[in-house]
């Protein structure tokens, strides 16, 4: 986003502030600055947190190598000639973790040249910016070439909410919310609860910005900011590095949250002018007072946030969580104890450094520091020991100055800047596919399956040098904070906490970031898609609503527990399909767990009644035959990634009406978007009532309107029929989208 962009916002912000203060009657917080900022008509625009659709015009897009294309692939639909704002493409998923930098570039670039080429020729014939392969992780290059105070922007990935690091509202989506904006529409979201933490106190010794969010996974779960904006603030805020913030905001995805953010401080002003954007820091320290919540907020924030949680973080202990959920919280001073009563095993087969979350200059150097201290006692890693520089800015800048040679030093394997193993790209050779293991890391998701597709392995995580500490003690059992090691000489061997400057000394290292800027002429550019791909399929229009009921849908699945997004559309090996929405639907709710049967990923064709097959197969099969079916969810459906594949492959395979207890913020989103009913029990106790052989009917569609309920009901075996009351969150906008059969369709 161009600097005189930025200046015509902040030029813009008093105005509206102002405005908005006299129809609120009150002061504001942050966020609700930039939603006011950002709103596509204000004046006729209602406001009511957890109730109101709110109708926002978005500064920036950023797309992912993976739900990027899916996402290129319906603005292609809009018949747009170019993006209506800036965009990016970022190529970072894609690429396999196996042997070490080089090698696996090499061998992505082998394996998904015709996927990049999609993405560059896309990118150059549309007006958008394309960052090629090992130029870095998306949320990281946000972070250091385009986030900036006030701003609101929105990217085809989960984490996204990492720029709230440097104060802007930045927010996960789906990629046809990315295809919209790019294509000039206003963008619509839920307008969200508010939770204020205030900070006070400093970090201190071993803690870190990673504990203020492992802190809060496990005190507010991982569906605790579902629909809510978490906003920080406070002395001990200012304390925090902006790639600290950057951290923190970064896992606010795991708590559920709309997005996260921080109100600007000297700190982001230091890092803007650090990564070449001293402009950018002139102008928010010129607008400050509408970068902060305004004064009254923070004296008195119970008045003005719904909920408000303090955090002293001079008392703040090192915490780890995990495995399975990072809402499994707790100190690591408590860990062993733990790990010995729930028998896990206790041997750290892997330790992991770096994505999106934990890749700054300040995390490397205070992960570098404590290697160090082993190095010069002669300790060595128990542990292999693996690196993931965020984006070539960070990794020339540890190369220049001796932190990547210290972790060579330790037997550090260097992989290259991309998500690897954080996102499931990960090709193990060290335990058996169904082994279980223990790994420990600084990413920011743990699910089972998340990092090398083996819900076998038990995923911790936790701050850098935590991690590089416990890989020297090679066992969950070691407490790096308290505990010691036997030295080389048998004595007790203990480390002192870690240092590290949160910015280089000596600046950041140059060279080639890897961007290229799209055609000046981009008619002339055609878009590379092979009629004969596996990887890429160019979309069909979803078919629109009959304007009937829907009468007697079998249950292709009710899901028992945790279904995340990773359970409804794995990732790992299917992330080449992510482009072709036929062969990447085979993976269908492969990982989710039987609610009739404990399987996983199989289940009884409920027209045959033949059973072993996988849902995948038997939605094929009732796909053939005409019939349309429905999923029965339980608690916070469809939570983690942001991938629409996860609605989409249902709808294309005939899915017509999800019921669950209650969605995930963006993959309600997602199924809305897709023309998917989704619906929640108005008594969570109503997902009892469903059985395997039973038929569900959903009636009065055709007098569907907001807020009001919709009469489900239940068709037994045995001919009884069973009514229950169902609830739904969709506008009219949205009632619109279903009709049509789509979002898309509803635009063209």
């Amino acid at each position: 986003m161009a600097v005189d962009q930025i200046k015509r916002l902040y030029e813009s912000m008093p105005g509206k502030l102002d405005q908005a203060r006299r129809r609120f009657g009150r002061p504001l917080t942050l966020a609700e600055k930039i939603l006011v900022a950002h709103a596509d008509d204000f004046a006729k625009q209602e406001w009511s947190r957890g109730k109101a659709q709110l109708r926002l015009r978005v500064d920036r897009v950023s797309l992912q190598d993976a739900t990027g294309q899916m996402a290129l692939l319906q603005f292609m639909q809009a018949g747009k000639k170019q993006v209506a704002v800036p965009s990016t493409v970022h190529c970072d998923h894609l690429i396999r973790a196996e042997s070490g930098a080089a090698a696996d570039m090499e061998r992505a670039i082998a394996e998904n040249r015709e996927v990049y080429d999609f993405l560059h020729s896309t990118s150059k014939k549309y007006g958008i910016g394309f960052w090629k392969p090992g130029a870095g992780i998306i949320h990281q290059v946000v972070l250091e070439n385009y986030a900036f105070p006030g701003g609101l922007m929105i990217g085809a990935d989960s984490h996204t909410p990492n720029a709230g690091g440097l104060g802007m509202a930045a927010i996960g989506v789906g990629g046809a919310d990315c295809g919209e904006a790019m294509a000039g529409l206003a963008w619509e979201v839920l307008d969200p609860k508010l939770i204020g933490i205030h900070l006070t106190g400093k970090l201190s010794g071993w803690s870190s910005p990673k504990d203020v969010i492992t802190y809060l996974c496990g005190l507010l779960t991982v569906k605790g900011g579902t629909n809510k904006i978490i906003e920080y603030f406070g002395p001990g805020a200012e304390s925090i590095s902006a790639t600290g913030k950057g951290t923190i905001c970064n896992m606010g995805a795991e708590l559920g949250a709309t997005t996260s953010l921080f109100h600007f401080d000297d700190r982001m002003a230091a890092y803007l002018r650090a990564t070449d954007r001293a402009d950018v820091a002139r102008l928010a320290e010129q607008h400050r007072q509408h970068l902060v919540a305004d004064p009254e907020v923070l004296r008195d924030p119970r008045k003005f946030y719904d909920e408000v949680v303090e955090i002293d973080l001079s008392e703040l202990e090192p915490h780890i969580v995990g495995p399975h959920s990072p809402d499994r919280a707790r100190p690591i001073s408590k860990l062993a104890a733990e790990v010995k009563k729930e028998g896990w095993p206790a041997q750290i087969r892997q330790a992991l450094i770096g994505s999106c979350t934990n890749s700054s200059y300040e995390d490397m150097r205070r992960a570098a520091h404590i290697a160090m201290q082993a190095l010069k006692a002669g300790v060595k890693a128990k542990t292999p020991f693996l690196v993931t520089p965020g984006s070539e800015r960070i990794y020339q800048t540890i190369k220049r100055d001796g932190i990547m040679d210290t972790f060579q030093k330790i037997g550090g394997t260097v992989l290259a800047n991309a998500c690897g193993p954080c996102i499931g790209q990960w090709k193990r050779s060290d335990v058996g596919k169904e082994e279980t293991n223990t790994i420990v890391s600084s990413f920011n998701r743990n699910f089972p399956g998340r990092n090398d597709g083996s819900a076998s392995t038990l995923s911790f995580l936790t701050s850098p040098e935590i991690v590089t500490a416990l890989a020297f003690g090679g066992t969950l059992e070691f407490d790096p904070v308290h505990g010691t090691i036997p030295g080389p000489d048998g004595k007790p061997f203990r480390f002192t906490a870690p240092e590290g400057e949160e910015l280089p000394a000596q600046g950041f290292a140059g060279g080639d970031a890897g961007y290229e800027a799209p055609a000046a002429d981009g008619d002339r550019v055609q878009v590379v898609i092979a009629p004969s791909s596996e990887r890429l399929q160019l979309l069909q229009p979803f078919p629109r609503w009959d304007g009937g009921d829907f009468g007697e849908l079998p249950i292709l699945v009710k899901t028992k527990g945790k279904t995340t997004t990773d359970h409804i559309s794995p990732a790992g090996a299917w992330l080449r399909f992510r482009g072709h929405l036929d062969r990447i639907s085979d993976n269908m709710f492969l990982g989710a767990v039987n609610a009739f049967t404990g399987e996983a990923g199989k289940g009884v064709n409920p027209v045959t009644g033949e059973a072993g097959k996988t849902f995948t197969q038997n939605a094929r099969d009732l796909k053939a035959k005409g019939v349309s079916w429905i999923v029965i969810g339980d608690e916070n459906y469809g939570e983690g990634s942001s991938r629409e594949h996860a609605a989409m492959s249902p709808r294309y395979l005939g899915c017509k009406v999800v019921i669950v207890k209650s969605f995930a913020r963006i993959h309600e989103t997602n199924l809305k978007k897709q023309g998917i009913l989704p619906l929640t029990f108005a008594k969570s106790a109503d997902y009892d009532l469903f059985e395997q052989a039973d038929r569900v009917s959903v009636r009065g569609l055709a007098a569907l309107a907001p807020g009001k309920p919709v009469e489900v009901v239940i068709h037994k075996a045995g001919g009884k029929t069973v009514p229950i009351q169902c609830l739904h969150t969709m506008t009219d906008e949205q009632i619109g989208w279903f009709k049509a059969g789509s979002a898309l369709n509803a635009l063209t």
